[in-house]
């Protein structure tokens, strides 16, 4: 499991980069498939960049749980192989007051 955060204001790129099992760079037959299982945040993928995607984060504080899976056989069958992301969402902190005036009044 990866685990990040970030704000309700923010979204993080996550990209794979597939090994065998003894460590060695590996090759997925095809994009990346990655579902939301938990919490509300939004998945954002681009064509062009199969093994990346955006964990974006919803608009309150909490966790969402990203399910990532690929196929792992370069031939005909299909070997899933899967693991999670962990995105820890907090609230975007206040940076001025926005102060405005009124109209002006008799006393």
């Amino acid at each position: 499991m990866l685990r990040i955060a970030c704000t309700n204001a923010q979204k993080v790129t996550v990209t794979a980069t597939p090994k065998s099992v003894s460590g060695r760079p590996a090759t997925l037959d095809g994009a990346l498939k990655v579902s939301v299982q938990s919490g509300d945040g939004t998945v954002e993928q681009d064509p062009g960049a199969p093994l990346s995607f955006k964990a974006v984060s919803g608009d309150n504080p909490g966790t969402t749980i990203y399910l990532v899976e690929g196929d792992a056989d370069l031939g005909e069958g299909v070997v899933t192989i899967q693991d999670t992301v962990e995105l820890t969402v907090t609230s975007e902190n206040a940076a001025h007051f926005g102060l405005v005036a009124g109209p002006v009044e008799d006393k």
